[in-house]
């Protein structure tokens, strides 16, 4: 599944080197997350965002979010 990166203000913030309106496959999304989440502002991730995360790191992660 493909999520559409202007929908996420966090992960568009670390997709920098990526247009708006791209799409990104759901497991590439929580690689980002992983490597990149010192960028993450995580007092602004809305909840929609926070519930992606969430699902992401049950459905692709395991259960474990490698930060």
């Amino acid at each position: 599944m493909q999520l559409h990166i202007a929908e996420y203000p966090q992960l568009r913030l670390i997709a920098w080197n990526r247009q708006d309106d791209d799409f990104i496959e759901e497991g590439e999304a929580l690689a980002l997350y992983e490597r990149n989440w010192r960028y993450v502002d995580q007092t602004q991730l809305s909840l929609k965002e926070r519930q992606l995360i969430d699902r992401l790191v049950n459905q692709y992660g395991n259960g474990v979010f490698h930060i």
